[in-house]
């Protein structure tokens, strides 16, 4: 990882995915050796990326650096300093990549209870991520109980072209509202992350004068939680941005090494591709042992599901790549899947986040009297987590069942831009070492147009025909 020996950077362990620990089911030590086969592919990819680097759909790599990230600090910064002191409520309409970043970053930093506080410095945020008509309703009845003018509310809609059905309804909707509620003045209630320069939203905001933040050119959506995308939700809600993109640039950089043992997301994604390829791992199990980094594992599902499943047609015919992510969530899980994954089909790798101190603990009572509890009186609860990962490792390396561990000194901004960072490079490697484009998904496609069809969108006429024989 960068600077290893710098205590606020993350570590990551993979010995128990090795035949020394779970022998057959794991990887040969000598094919990750410095001089071993995959040791020399992972440096071939390195120099691949690294000619690739910053171009086409690679310039999420970016980023966090130089003058992209100094344009989009500055112009987020902007409008969080705009209405600061001025927000009770912020809600963010999007889906899939426009979404899910918002809500890792807000969960793993701000605190559980952020929405619930009476008397509050940041905003509460809402993240509208789907056309489900119940939460969009209680939300918006919600607020406009409190806030019938929207006079403490911003709505900030993410879609690049503006036509992704979900988030088009619900700018329509809200388009609606906020202009009977508060007429011609509406405008400084609504903001867009869009694209730049062309699509149906940038049109409509040029239009009604919404300010906007850009989708960056090259930059997919489920790459972007670094950009504006994601950066625009925690500025205006509390988290520091800069620490964030700094945490990003550091593992950014430490993942350009030629070194398979010093390139944190080579050796990651080389681990989870042999295990898949070499002994039939294909289910990846994030279990993190921190209620705050489970909804990191959201985000990740949809990094390495759509970057990685994709059918590939080559002289040998077809074949079909990719992994099946699975969120779990310690200790809870121990009680409902543990079980599979121990006696279960052995077709998994388990990937623990761990937390070494947490930003607060509570104490265990003593004096109780009852023997049988004894041994929990004078700990803590972040011990006893602690404990649990540890024997959770150890009964699933007894079973033979390979898992590494990711773990965080602490969860921070710092630390969670190098999480985020680290898995956007090592779906990259992951993506050519399974000979497959990362950064399409042309199986959602059918999906979107059958959808237009269904909803009378002019030009699917064919489409829907087909939909109702």
């Amino acid at each position: 990882m960068p600077n290893e020996t710098h205590a606020r950077n993350l570590s990551l362990d993979t010995s128990r995915c090795l035949s020394t620990a779970v022998h057959e089911h794991g990887l040969d030590p000598d094919l990750l050796a410095p001089n071993g086969p995959a040791a020399k592919a992972a440096a071939a990819l390195t120099e691949r990326l690294e000619s690739t680097r910053g171009t086409g759909w690679e310039r999420w790599r970016l980023l966090a650096e130089g003058p992209m990230r100094e344009d989009h600090v500055k112009g987020v910064k902007a409008i969080a300093e705009k209405y600061a002191g001025m927000l009770d409520n912020v809600v963010v309409l999007g889906i899939g990549g426009s979404a899910l970043g918002n809500i890792a970053l807000q969960s793993a930093l701000n605190p559980l209870t952020h929405n619930l506080k009476g008397d509050r410095t940041n905003p509460r945020l809402f993240v509208l991520d789907n056309a489900d008509p119940v939460p969009f309703h209680e939300t918006m009845s919600l607020i406009t109980s409190e806030d019938p003018k929207f006079d403490r509310t911003l709505f900030v809609v993410i879609s690049k072209s503006g036509e992704t059905a979900e988030t088009a309804a619900q700018f329509l909707i809200v388009r609606d509202i906020l202009q009977k509620a508060r007429g011609d003045g509406h405008a400084d209630r609504l903001i867009a992350v869009t694209d730049p320069e062309k699509g149906t939203m940038r049109r409509l905001c040029d239009a009604a004068g919404y300010a906007t933040l850009p989708v960056p050119e090259g930059v997919g959506g489920r790459f972007s939680a670094l950009s504006p995308v994601g950066l625009i939700s925690g500025a205006l809600c509390g988290i520091d941005i800069d620490e964030l993109l700094d945490g990003a640039a550091a593992m950014e950089q430490a993942c350009r090494s030629g070194d398979l043992h010093g390139n944190p997301a080579a050796l990651l994604a080389t681990v989870l591709v042999e295990l898949g390829q070499r002994q039939g791992k294909t289910v990846h199990v994030m279990m993190p042992y921190a209620n705050q980094l489970y909804l990191m594992a959201d985000w990740w599902r949809q990094l390495w599901a759509e970057s990685l499943g994709k059918i590939v047609r080559g002289v040998q015919g077809v074949t079909y790549a990719g992994f099946t992510p699975v969120k779990a969530l310690g200790a809870t899980d121990q009680h409902s899947q543990v079980q599979l994954y121990r006696e279960g089909p052995n077709d998994k790798a388990i990937i623990f986040l761990e937390v070494e101190k947490f930003s607060s603990d509570v104490t265990i009572p003593a004096g109780l009297g009852e023997d049988a509890l004894a041994y929990l009186e004078g700990s803590s609860l972040a011990k006893l987590l602690s404990a649990e990962k540890k024997a959770t490792e150890f009964a699933l390396t007894e079973s033979r069942r390979p898992n590494l561990t990711i773990r965080f000194p602490e969860v921070t901004p710092h630390t969670v831009g190098q999480f985020m960072m680290l898995w956007q490079v090592a779906t990259a490697y992951a993506g050519l070492m399974l000979g497959v484009d990362a950064y399409d998904q042309p199986a959602v496609e059918l999906g979107k147009k059958a959808t237009f069809a269904l909803m009378g969108k002019p030009g699917f006429e064919e489409l829907a025909a087909r939909l109702k024989m």
